[in-house]
């Protein structure tokens, strides 16, 4: 991954719903902070992480980092503590059946593949 810097990050194309919407006050300082931290766990780009942030897997996600916070977490802790859980989960044979993510990847790599591709499918169709 090659971009780091907080101007170089995509920004969130679903304000509404997905981690933005879900995190509330909390969305501008922690859509970087997610970005990159989604993007080195899971060896992904950018454009990929964004895909999942804006996903009903990424409000998912913000739901797992609001649980972090009413914790008592930092913000960064909040959501590192988020990617570890998620690296944690493994696809099994429904969810991989139902969404075509092969079984046994962690969680966040699968979901945020799946979202690319998603995305990726809808630009392609428009």
């Amino acid at each position: 991954m090659n971009q780091t810097t907080t101007s170089s990050l995509p920004e969130t194309r679903n304000e509404c719903f997905g981690f933005w919407g879900t995190m509330h006050e909390q969305a501008a300082p922690a859509w970087p902070m997610a970005m990159k931290a989604i993007a080195n766990a899971t060896g992904e780009d950018l454009a990929s992480a964004r895909a999942f942030l804006d996903s009903r897997h990424g409000r998912h996600f913000a739901d797992e980092v609001c649980n972090g916070l009413f914790k008592g977490l930092f913000l960064q802790d909040a959501i590192d503590a988020a990617v570890t859980q998620w690296m944690t989960w493994r696809i099994d044979r429904r969810t991989a059946r139902d969404y075509g993510i092969p079984s046994g990847l962690p969680y966040l790599t699968g979901f945020v593949i799946q979202s690319a591709i998603a995305v990726e499918t809808e630009e392609a169709a428009a």
